[in-house]
C-alpha cells in the first residue's frame, strides 16, 4: 500500500526552523532588523531563490542572490527538526510493508536538504517536490510523480497525509487517494472532508497500520 506524506507541518517543523534560520542569516551577514522583518514576512509560507534576488534589490545588498539563497538553504537544513516519534512511526510503516513517499511544495534543493538533514530520506521510497516540475499541489501531476518515484501507480490507490486542506486533502482526493488531515489550518467551504482527521501525524501512522492489519 502507498502512503504519501506532506513535508512541512506534517513530518517536520518548518516554522521554528524558519525563524531560527532567518535570525542566524541576518547575524551572519550583519543585516539589520529591517531585513530580518522583510524575510520573516516574505518567506513566511514558502521560499525560493527568486526571493533573495528581490531581497538584494530592495535593500541594495552586496552579496549575490545565489550566495544568500544557499546560506539560507544550509541554515534551514541545520535548523529543521523531526521528532523521534515521527521517525519511529515511519520505520514501523516500512516494517509493515508500506511504500512511503513525500509529495511537497517548495524549491527542490531546500526540500531535499531538509529531508536529508533529519534522516527521513532513509525511510522513504520516493520524493516529489513541486520545484521538480514547476507545479504545485493540488495539481494531480505532482501526486503522479510521487507515486511513480515510489515505483507505484495512483491507479492502485493509497493515502495522502498532510496539514494543508486544499493542497494535501483536496489534491489527494483529485488523485484518487484516501486522506488524513492534520487539523490546524482553517477548512475551506465546499471542500470535501478528509477520510480521517487527527491532531498529530503519529495518529495517522496508527490509522495506516490498522488499515494494513
Amino acid at each position: 500500500m502507498l502512503a504519501l506524506f506532506d513535508l512541512d507541518g506534517t513530518l517536520v517543523d518548518r516554522q521554528s526552523a524558519f525563524s531560527d534560520a532567518v535570525t542566524q542569516l541576518c547575524r551572519a551577514y550583519t543585516f539589520g532588523d529591517d531585513v530580518e522583518q522583510w524575510l520573516l514576512t516574505e518567506l513566511a509560507d514558502r521560499a525560493n531563490a527568486d526571493d533573495f534576488a528581490r531581497l538584494r534589490a530592495v535593500f541594495s545588498l552586496d552579496e549575490s542572490a545565489a550566495e544568500l539563497w544557499q546560506a539560507y538553504v544550509d541554515l534551514m537544513a541545520a535548523s529543521v527538526t523531526c521528532r523521534p516519534t515521527v521517525l519511529e512511526g515511519m520505520a514501523r510503516l516500512r516494517a509493515a510493508a508500506w511504500t512511503i513517499g513525500i509529495v511537497t511544495n517548495g524549491a527542490a534543493d531546500i526540500q531535499r536538504a531538509k529531508i536529508a538533514s533529519v534522516g527521513i530520506n532513509e525511510l522513504v521510497d520516493g520524493v516529489a517536490v513541486s520545484g521538480d516540475l514547476e507545479i504545485r499541489k493540488p495539481d494531480r501531476r505532482l501526486f503522479e510523480l510521487g507515486a511513480a518515484r515510489c515505483g507505484r501507480d495512483l491507479a492502485d490507490g493509497g493515502w495522502m497525509i498532510g496539514d494543508n486542506p486544499t493542497g494535501d486533502i483536496g489534491g489527494g482526493h483529485q488523485a484518487g487517494l484516501r486522506t488524513v488531515w492534520l487539523r490546524g489550518r482553517p477548512w475551506p467551504d465546499g471542500l470535501t472532508a478528509a477520510h480521517h482527521v487527527v491532531d498529530d501525524v503519529t495518529d495517522a501512522f496508527a490509522i495506516l497500520l490498522d488499515e494494513r492489519e
